[in-house]
């Protein structure tokens, strides 16, 4: 089926130069923000047994928070330790793409109960397509579910990129046009599996949710993320 051409991928070509000074200008101006420090594995709480993976970016990992105890992982345990024994692991390095992912994931041992992913934003800044990122999130979901066993697998939604403090216009615009399709991509994806939950965090534009430099969540807006993530994971 015939597919138009959007506005933003029409404006991209004569927006090139500007586009790419800004993109320049963003990257010499990041804070280079590091994982935090903290273990990225664990056992902890009371229940059954809960066995539990964290894959995917920067944002996985955790940049934006101190520790691990503040990121995604460290609050997504402590909740889901309420309910259950969690035996945890955090697989996520900053830059990593669906394809870094695909392959780290096919070299991981061990089995799996529940997974949360994190992705995208990096697919968009290396121009992956949405077609490219539909197969490579299906070969990801894949692994996921039928090698490493995961009876429930949430995706978090690609970031709205526009609303990056760090983005000026028009590359926040551009940016956040393609992250949007390839989040219609990833929920194209994850409706096609009935283990697999689609995870949009629509979170306010307060500054307190930002980390200082724009760019990835702060610990209060991991803890936001942590909570959606474990309501969906513990949904019968």
């Amino acid at each position: 089926m015939y597919s138009p051409i959007a506005t933003d991928q029409i404006l991209r070509v004569p927006l090139l130069p500007v586009l790419a000074a800004q993109g320049l200008s963003v990257r010499r101006k990041a804070q280079l923000l590091p994982e935090p420090t903290g273990p990225r594995e664990g056992r902890t709480g009371r229940g059954p047994r809960l066995r539990l993976l964290i894959a995917g970016d920067s944002s996985a990992a955790g940049v934006g928070a101190g520790t691990q105890a503040q990121a995604l992982s460290g609050h997504l345990v402590d909740r889901l330790a309420k309910h259950h024994s969690v035996e945890w692991r955090l697989e996520a390095t900053t830059g990593h793409t669906t394809q870094d992912t695909i392959e780290r994931m096919q070299k991981l041992r061990g089995q799996f109960d529940a997974v949360v992913t994190a992705l995208g934003v990096n697919d968009v800044t290396r121009a992956v397509t949405r077609q490219q990122f539909v197969e490579r999130q299906t070969r990801l979901l894949d692994l996921l579910i039928n090698t490493i066993g995961a009876r429930r697998v949430v995706v978090t939604a690609v970031p709205q990129m526009n609303r990056f403090p760090a983005l000026p216009q028009p590359l926040a615009w551009v940016l956040g046009r393609q992250a949007a399709r390839l989040d219609q991509g990833l929920q194209q994806v994850a409706a096609t599996y009935p283990q697999v939950r689609h995870l949009v965090l629509d979170l306010p534009d307060d500054p307190a949710l930002a980390a200082p430099d724009g760019y990835h969540p702060s610990p209060r807006a991991y803890a936001i993320w942590a909570d959606e993530a474990a309501r969906l994971l513990l949904q019968v």
